[in-house]
């Protein structure tokens, strides 16, 4: 039975995301950018609220003449453009920024283990390592390149919309807001679970590169001992539970998106349903019904993204705890503080005294005195 992977002996486990925020240090210098992709951000977020309003004009206008008709279509064809060029801009500058950070990180990672001593290497497999330089720091791309700006982008329009739905109709709003706590708790009692499993799923992935790398580095040797059956059945066994672990993080992911979506868009059906009825008793417009019901599903699908959003939030976490480990890891071997100066000139001779040694996986101490 295969043992659950470790990286690092004795690494200390979060369930906070704030654990994310390890990434600021790498994010600090290009603050410019971040404040650029944040204005951008708002812009189109801000937009998005906007254009109900001009569909609402749309449809009440029908009987006030053409020309304000046309009108009312100018205005909403200038928002969508305003709309389209700002999610350009954001794209822009978000990947810029995520491609950046990346980068950094995949340096600040590979210089900080190349001083590491010998002795780390027998603690920590090469092959995770490099799972760690690789897929983890993919996983952080994909976070800053799309997940936060998105999210961010969502709970604007959750709370954006929230407010003009009220502006529109306190009725149907009520009925909202009793709708959005039924929805938000299966994402937090899931995402708890979704988040264990996601980093349970990346240890084995890690500890199936670890394997392969290091068997294939040593190829050579392990012919030479026709060990090759046992080292496929080795590695055969670590990426099943590999594939295992990400079967119940794809199952649980897929729960969640089912109860998530059936909620919102029933709830939305039911509001909806109200609403027409208020209509035939002439107590909203059809335009402020269809403004209504537009909010209403921005906010609905921005909760369900957000959902998807924060499993992606979970995984990148685990991941970024896994690199701050290695970022963050102690070695036995350290440089002196103050190192001294070889005298001048130099003896060309060098005394050994008092000094213990052993091996790394051989706990007894050996003594060491010899002069050259």
């Amino acid at each position: 039975m295969a043992r659950q992977p470790k990286i690092i002996a004795d690494r200390p486990t979060t369930k906070r995301i704030g654990a994310l925020g390890a990434l600021w240090p790498f994010v600090r210098p290009y603050k410019l950018l971040l404040v650029a992709a944040l204005i951008a951000l708002v812009i189109t977020a801000s937009v998005s609220l906007v254009l109900p309003l001009a569909v609402r004009r749309v449809v009440d206008g029908f009987g006030d003449g053409s020309k304000l008709l046309d009108e009312y279509f100018g205005a909403a064809l200038a928002i969508v453009a305003m709309l389209a060029i700002g999610t350009g801009a954001r794209y822009y500058l978000v990947t810029r920024l995520g491609e950046r950070v990346v980068a950094d990180i995949r340096r600040a990672v590979f210089d900080r283990v190349m001083g590491m001593s010998p002795a780390f290497f027998e603690r920590v497999m090469t092959g995770e390592i490099i799972s760690r330089i690789t897929t983890d720091t993919t996983l952080i791309q994909s976070v800053i390149s799309s997940s936060v700006s998105v999210a961010l982008r969502n709970m604007m329009i959750v709370t954006g919309g929230m407010a003009m739905l009220l502006l529109t109709s306190l009725k149907l709003s009520g009925l909202v807001f009793l709708l959005v706590p039924v929805v938000i708790v299966p994402i937090v009692v899931l995402g708890r679970k979704l988040r264990k499993l996601s980093r349970e799923n990346q240890d084995w992935i890690a500890a199936s590169s670890g394997a392969a790398s290091e068997s294939l580095l040593s190829a050579q040797t392990v012919q030479a001992f026709t060990n090759e059956d046992m080292t496929r059945a080795r590695f055969a066994e670590v990426t099943e539970k590999s594939y295992d672990s990400a079967l119940s993080r794809v199952q649980t992911r897929s729960i969640m998106t089912v109860i998530v979506i059936f909620l919102i868009f029933s709830g939305v059906l039911g509001i909806l349903w109200i609403g027409a009825r208020d209509v035939f008793r002439d107590a909203m417009t059809i335009g402020e019904l269809v403004q209504f019901v537009i909010y209403a599903v921005l906010v609905a699908g921005a909760v369900g993204a957000l959902s998807d959003i924060w499993g992606e939030l979970q995984r990148a976490a685990g991941a970024t705890e896994r690199l701050a480990e290695l970022l963050s890891a102690e070695d036995t071997i350290n440089d002196p503080a103050q190192p001294k100066a070889l005298p001048r000139p130099v003896r060309g001779q060098i005394d050994f005294e008092g000094v213990t040694f052993h091996y790394p996986r051989g706990p007894t101490c050996r003594r060491l005195t010899m002069s050259l």
